[in-house]
């Protein structure tokens, strides 16, 4: 019901994007756990922190992932790609030491 200062419709929509933000951080949590042993592994068997061609195939994978499920592709693109750059800036920082 809706009232001036109050509308349970908007309320429930807002509680529901607020498990959603949460999973995703949880979910980012655990993605990044994963990249940094990877960073770790590619450190200690001289591989360099960034796989362009993986990446790429990660994105087209992502972009088709998003078209499926009603999402615009190039946001998904976007989105990716943040998270890319972050994890290669991980991996430098574990060869560089830092």
């Amino acid at each position: 019901m809706w009232t001036m200062d109050h509308d349970e419709v908007l309320d429930g929509f807002r509680s529901s994007i607020d498990n959603i933000d949460v999973a995703l951080v949880h979910l980012l949590a655990e993605r990044f756990r994963v990249t940094t042993q990877v960073g770790a592994h590619k450190a200690l068997v001289g591989l360099p922190p960034a796989d362009p061609d993986r990446e790429a195939q990660q994105v087209q994978r992502m972009r088709e992932q998003a078209e499926a499920a009603g999402l615009d592709p190039v946001f998904s693109e976007k989105f990716l790609r943040f998270v890319i750059d972050e994890v290669i800036r991980h991996h430098e920082q574990v060869v560089n030491g830092d």
